[in-house]
């Protein structure tokens, strides 16, 4: 059965597009997953980062205006398969009117879902009609987010969507957990923020990830390369916190996978 975890954050700059690639690129290399990643932000950045040409290409925009199939948007990457965004995305939320607009994605998903283990979705900085369709279709989200007082801000805000999403559209989705990025422990403010993060993830029915993503140069390198941050810097600490977290993403799912391939 697939498993489907879409990554979201209102705020941008959370690490939330670095963390989809390394998620979807880790359950690939690391547990030999069949993958599907998904863009649904208009700037494209999880393509871009993995290595493929954004604008040549169709797109997930296409496959939700229904003048492209989703097997025929899908890419292959070293990594994973993947279908790409690019800005027309951006008009989504004035083009999607039809009844059950929430519905588009997982409407369009149903012929390539018996053929991965895992989807992994990336969605924009925004609590628009593009994610509610992630919500909508997921099985569980995920939370980056950074040990910054304002990335605490919009969490409020995204439990009353989650709530609202249970209530009318998606009553199993589930907050696998929030994950803290760009993490420096021997900072008064990440700890002060891990444990702010504890408190919010408990009133949410969740949890903080027992991996934080330690910040690094390398996370921002890798992109520029077309490269997973584990071929770019595979000795790198956020390299290293990654592979922990999709140890833990792999556990938090109940998958029964034999281990991590060396």
């Amino acid at each position: 059965m697939t498993t489907i975890i879409a990554l979201t954050n209102q705020k941008g700059g959370v690490g939330k597009t670095t963390t989809s690639s390394a998620l979807a690129a880790g359950l690939s290399t690391f547990y030999d997953q069949k993958v599907l990643a998904i863009d649904l932000d208009p700037q494209g950045s999880l393509g871009f980062s993995l290595g493929l040409d954004i604008e040549n290409s169709s797109t997930i925009y296409d496959v939700l205006k229904g003048t492209v199939s989703i097997q025929d948007a899908i890419q292959t990457t070293d990594y994973c398969d993947i279908i790409t965004s690019n800005i027309l995305l951006s008009s989504a939320e004035l083009e999607f009117t039809s009844a059950e607009r929430e519905f588009c994605l997982k409407r369009a998903l149903t012929p390539v879902l018996d053929n991965y283990d895992f989807i992994v979705i990336d969605t924009p900085p925004a609590l628009n009609i593009l994610t509610i369709n992630a919500y909508a279709v997921a099985n569980h989200l995920i939370i980056p987010m950074a040990p910054e007082i304002l990335s605490l801000l919009g969490l409020t805000q995204l439990k009353e969507t989650i709530d609202s999403v249970r209530e009318k559209l998606n009553p199993s989705l589930n907050v696998l957990g929030l994950i803290l990025t760009k993490y420096n422990k021997r900072t008064l403010l990440a700890r002060e923020v891990k444990e702010m993060a504890e408190n919010i993830a408990s009133q949410i029915g969740s949890c903080v990830f027992d991996t934080q993503i330690r910040t690094s140069v390398s996370v921002a390198e890798a992109p520029a390369h077309g490269l997973s941050v584990y071929d770019h810097a595979p000795r790198s600490n956020p390299s290293l916190d990654y592979k922990d977290f999709v140890e833990e993403v792999i556990d938090k799912t109940g998958h029964s996978i034999a281990g991590r391939i060396q």
